[in-house]
């Protein structure tokens, strides 16, 4: 990823169907460092496999740490989500099969995952002072010439 920093405002061009992930876990028990350990770490081996092969879907993530991890991703297609977290030959099916045996309900540790379809025409996105960034990393990346319409707004003006 291009660290540069980007001065111009951008805007994001995702195709229609991208999809935006948000996974991750929550610590609920700080002093249980046996099961929230490991939890986070399964996410590692699986994020390398969709990372090595474009036939997953797999576009781009990035992380955030503190007392609930985030792990923001793309993907391709809904489709392309669907059939890699279904695959029995994929790390996923493994770690999820884990986790409910190791973790279960004990409170330990939460996850969670929001799966999003974009729809071009109904996002939002600008990037000015900073790398390129989030969707328009995953996709392309664009200079924002004019600022799109805003529903129920008085139409476009310049950026």
């Amino acid at each position: 990823m291009d660290l540069k920093v980007v001065k111009e405002p951008r805007i994001a061009a995702a195709p229609e169907g991208t999809v935006v992930l948000l996974i991750g876990i929550r610590i609920n028990k700080f002093w249980m460092v046996h099961r929230w350990v490991p939890a986070f770490c399964a996410m590692i081996p699986m994020l390398i496999e969709v990372s090595k092969d474009k036939d997953h879907g797999f576009l781009y993530s990035r992380t955030w740490f503190n007392r609930t991890v985030v792990v923001l991703q793309y993907w391709r297609t809904m489709e392309d989500l669907m059939r890699y977290s279904h695959n029995a030959a994929a790390k996923h099916r493994s770690k999820w099969a884990w986790f409910n045996r190791a973790v279960g309900n004990d409170g330990a540790v939460g996850i969670f995952h929001e799966a999003y379809v974009v729809d071009p025409q109904r996002m939002h996105t600008v990037y000015r002072n900073m790398p390129v960034f989030g969707i328009a990393a995953a996709t392309e990346s664009v200079p924002q010439r004019t600022r799109p319409p805003v529903p129920g707004g008085s139409g476009t003006g310049k950026g």
